[in-house]
């Protein structure tokens, strides 16, 4: 192939792609736009179910929450940002009993990968996606997810049945 046919068939080619750039460009003009005018629209903010930014120890009207401090959460965090303290009491009939001392969360270590919230035996933690968090002190970042003089939930005793199911 000679250098001009090869000349013409690169323009040929970079005219070809420019133009389905182009293309590209003047049907997005088009499309409707998902970009938030934040912080004007507060109130009418549509915020994704999966974004995730906050952890969260959900606790009832009693203050009692689910978590059983059983650790899992912290031993599947990879970066070591939750810390979990039990404590132990004795019981009325003289057993060892281990609660919830302290749930300490670090958001500003957090990588938001979601881990602790999966491998959670009890579900007693959760995220929400409230994202106004900015601080101007790193201290503020270490959250206790715990409140103060709560306790762990009571189960329900479930009936078991007497015979096995076939």
């Amino acid at each position: 192939m000679s250098s001009v046919s090869k000349y013409f068939s690169g323009l040929f080619t970079g005219i070809k792609s420019l133009l389905t750039g182009m293309g590209e460009t003047w049907k997005e003009l088009w499309t409707k736009k998902v970009t938030q005018q934040y912080p004007e629209n507060r109130e009418t903010l549509e915020i994704s179910e999966r974004f995730r930014c906050e952890l969260v120890m959900p606790h009832d009207e009693n203050n009692e929450h689910a978590c059983t401090a059983c650790g899992i959460c912290e031993m599947n965090c990879p970066n070591g940002t939750i810390k979990v303290t039990p404590m132990f009491i004795e019981t009325a009939d003289g057993k060892k009993k281990k609660i919830l001392d302290t749930h300490i969360w670090d958001m500003g270590m957090c990588t938001y990968c979601n881990l602790c919230v999966i491998t959670c035996p009890s579900d007693a933690i959760i995220f929400k996606n409230n994202f106004e968090n900015a601080v101007f002190e790193k201290r503020k970042l270490i959250m206790q997810l715990n409140q103060e003089g709560s306790k762990l939930r009571e189960k329900k005793k479930e009936s078991k049945p007497t015979e096995p199911i076939i």
